[in-house]
């Protein structure tokens, strides 16, 4: 999996996609994209591509980042930290789809 580097927007009214620098925020319908595939993206018949002219780089890791990163870690390895039983409801109160079923060979 390469990093994204571009991002793709659509102008609906205009029957553009548009392929530029990764973008700083998030957009609803925006979608990142790697280098490769920001370069080969094709649009649908009748559809122009507007492709940024320069060079695609990966943004370097910000403080932001690495932050919210170190926390996701600290958080899930928490000592303290619940862990559900196969038993248990999820959170929103659905069951979850995936379940671990003893493998019939072993037994």
């Amino acid at each position: 999996m390469n990093p994204a580097v571009a991002t793709l927007t659509y102008a609906y009214a205009d029957s553009t996609a548009v392929v530029g620098p990764l973008a700083t925020y998030s957009e609803p319908h925006s979608y990142d994209l790697c280098e490769e595939h920001a370069m080969r993206l094709t649009a649908p018949r009748g559809w122009d591509v507007v492709r940024y002219d320069g060079e695609f780089a990966a943004p370097e890791p910000s403080h932001d980042d690495l932050t919210a990163l170190a926390e996701a870690v600290r958080e899930a390895g928490r000592p303290d930290r619940p862990v559900p039983s196969a038993d248990q409801d999820t959170p929103n109160g659905r069951r979850g789809h995936l379940r671990v079923l003893p493998d019939p060979v072993a037994e």
